[in-house]
């Protein structure tokens, strides 16, 4: 369990915030994969006695704590590594009142925590490793998600710059949201898929790009994230339509439409 601080924070675009952590910890963080991920626990705005977690066992101590005390928790992609600064970004999606996505009609914690974070708050963050692991025989690469899954996404891709092209079908809440400049393969095509309409479920867009796609001939890996939906559709297709063997498809449900976590 690593204690750190907010560094800085940018708005990237209107559903993007980016947030650098950083501190003596950092330096107990070992890089071992692209899509490497973590928890990250943090104060409601104004919550003056919050606890931030000491160790491993995490759940037993939220248990414990009253309600003035305990954290929030929410999971999130190392969108970047900053090992000169000690430090490392994170880029969290920001979902509204009125995004059907959030659950009950409220501001996500992490959208409500992102926005009002400063310079100098103290976090816990619990590495949980990494997924992504091209099989061998992959002549390219196959990577589907919506805005949850984009920092990992381009993670990869800036990762993976020198190895397997990849064809990318990428969902984002808006047209302002699409990057315009992204670090990747070469031979790498992105397909940009923005909802521009909030009654739009996300995931659907990227799933039926995933299922009408021609897509380039040879073995190739497959990772998939984001809605459940949309990760367990992409794999369902590519298994079902395209007899793509299980063993060649990551994927993961990162959140559930209408459901919050902890």
């Amino acid at each position: 369990m690593l204690t750190l601080t907010v560094r800085d924070t940018e708005r990237i675009s209107p559903h993007f915030v980016a947030v650098t952590l950083g501190g003596d910890d950092f330096h107990h963080l070992e890089r071992t994969g692209y899509d490497q991920s973590g928890r990250l626990f943090f104060g409601d705005p104004g919550q003056d006695e919050v606890v931030l977690p000491s160790s491993e066992r995490w759940m037993l101590q939220r248990t414990l704590q009253s309600a003035r005390q305990r954290p929030r928790v929410r999971s999130y992609s190392i969108r970047r590594f900053r090992p000169e600064a000690s430090a490392f970004d994170i880029e969290i999606s920001i979902h509204g009142p009125h995004d059907p996505a959030a659950a009950s009609g409220t501001t996500a914690p992490g959208s409500v925590w992102a926005l009002a974070a400063e310079p100098g708050d103290e976090v816990a963050f619990l590495d949980e490793g990494h997924s992504y692991r091209p099989v061998p025989q992959a002549a390219w690469q196959l990577l589907v998600g919506d805005e949850s899954a984009l920092p990992a996404i381009l993670a990869i891709l800036e990762s993976s710059a020198d190895a397997l092209p990849a064809v990318v079908f990428l969902e984002v809440p808006g047209s302002e949201d699409i990057r315009s400049e992204v670090t990747a393969p070469t031979g790498t095509k992105i397909h940009w898929l923005p909802r521009d309409d909030s009654s739009v479920r996300p995931g659907t867009l990227a799933l039926r790009a995933v299922k009408d796609a021609r897509l380039p001939p040879g073995p190739f890996y497959a990772w998939a994230a984001g809605e459940s939906s949309l990760a367990g559709g992409v794999r369902r297709h590519l298994v079902g339509e395209r007899h793509v063997s299980r063993s060649d498809i990551t994927f993961h449900g990162y959140w559930r439409y209408g459901r919050a976590s902890l």
